[in-house]
């Protein structure tokens, strides 16, 4: 058998097999819209909102914190009008009953938990059943677990055979603030306490931490608190999406390529800076891993309960999500990760209706991880 010959390309021939870097780092112009990794159903379902292009926001990190607080609770209606839309058409979700339990948090304020789960009746969904505690996104500065996406995608994990259970913490800013770090962590860890305090009565067997974006950073923070304060026996797993854990009140990094290639795709990086600046005020938390988890060491991660770290390709936080996974299995905490590809930020939460595949392919992901773990499962031992 003979083989062709090899040798030095011409320079044409090498310049037209050159891989292009993906986003923005290969076309500072690109939108989601433009990038040929986009799933064209979430490009069609974004484009009537008209939110591509230069960014131009009337605040900065160094504005006056009241003219902060101003932008936010506009840009909160902003997100809230949208969020309203793409839950409009939904079909609600059946065989899945829904109560509210108000509980005291650390500070005595009042905290609503939404509590979903299978209605009775079905041998599968009959016994101890597995919980995921639910925080929902907003940067931890604005939204809110009563949302419509997010009351929706709760039922449709319950409808799954499980009970799921949102925390309404409080934000940073807009209707539930104004409350910066550390309000928003307590009041999950209040009910996470309450939850583990609670399991018999509520009927469920383990307890898995999960939330998306600025939910992803409180779900990773409420586990790492929990093992500060001894009380890691309550968290048997934790499932983080497209998590927050980068202080972005510092400039971009350049660990973290995807700050840059996925910037503006459908977030931006000064909308972040800004909701970091109202969590975080005067970057008094920056060494902090409670209030940035992707600053936490070995020694902060060792003994943790098994974690999945689900990212966005497309998403400006993908990196920092990817990284925080790579530090879990450095302290040898059993933990995977998965990336969704073709979308961008939480599109696999908040867009059902424009690819319900997508949807469900992490319902389902979110339902294995669970059912996977028991009362029996512990941290690798070190």
């Amino acid at each position: 058998m003979t083989f062709p010959k090899t040798g030095a390309r011409s320079a044409e021939s090498s310049k037209s097999t050159q891989f292009q870097l993906p986003g923005k780092l290969g076309d500072p112009l690109c939108e989601f819209s433009t990038d040929s990794r986009a799933d064209p159903r979430l490009v069609a379902a974004l484009a009537p909102f008209d939110m591509e292009g230069p960014v131009k926001l009337p605040v900065s990190p160094a504005s006056a914190y009241q003219d902060r607080l101003d932008w936010l609770a506009d840009t909160e209606g902003m997100f809230e009008g949208l969020f309203h839309i793409l839950a409009a058409d939904v079909k609600p979700v059946v065989g899945v009953e829904q109560r509210i339990e108000v509980i005291k948090g650390a500070d005595k304020n009042p905290i609503n938990l939404h509590i979903h789960r299978p209605l009775h009746g079905s041998s599968d969904h009959s016994g101890a059943l597995p919980c995921v505690y639910h925080m929902h996104g907003g940067g931890m500065a604005m939204l809110q677990a009563a949302d419509p996406v997010y009351a929706y995608f709760r039922d449709s994990l319950a409808a799954l055979g499980i009970v799921v259970i949102g925390v309404e913490f409080r934000n940073s800013g807009g209707k539930l603030g104004n409350h910066p770090f550390p309000a928003g962590l307590n009041d999950c860890l209040s009910g996470l306490q309450w939850t583990f305090a609670n399991k018999a009565k509520l009927g469920i067997s383990h307890i898995v931490l999960s939330g998306e974006s600025g939910g992803g950073n409180l779900a990773l923070a409420t586990c790492l608190k929990a093992k500060s304060i001894d009380e890691l026996h309550s968290v048997d797993g934790v499932y983080a999406l497209c998590p927050m854990i980068f202080n972005a009140n510092n400039d971009k990094s350049a660990e973290l390529p995807s700050q840059i290639e996925n910037d503006g795709y459908f977030i931006n990086y000064p909308t972040i800076q800004l909701c970091a600046s109202l969590y975080n005020p005067d970057n008094t938390e920056a060494e902090n891993p409670l209030c940035w988890p992707l600053v936490a060491n070995i020694e902060d991660l060792t003994g943790l309960p098994p974690h999945m770290i689900s990212v966005n390709e497309m998403d400006l936080f993908r990196d920092e999500g990817l990284k925080y996974y790579r530090n879990l299995l450095a302290a040898g905490v059993r933990a995977s990760s998965r990336t969704v590809n073709g979308t961008c930020h939480s599109a696999d939460v908040i867009l059902p209706n424009a690819a319900p595949d997508i949807f469900a392919a992490t319902l389902w992901d979110i339902y294995g991880f669970t059912i996977s773990l028991s009362t029996t499962n512990k941290p690798i031992s070190q």
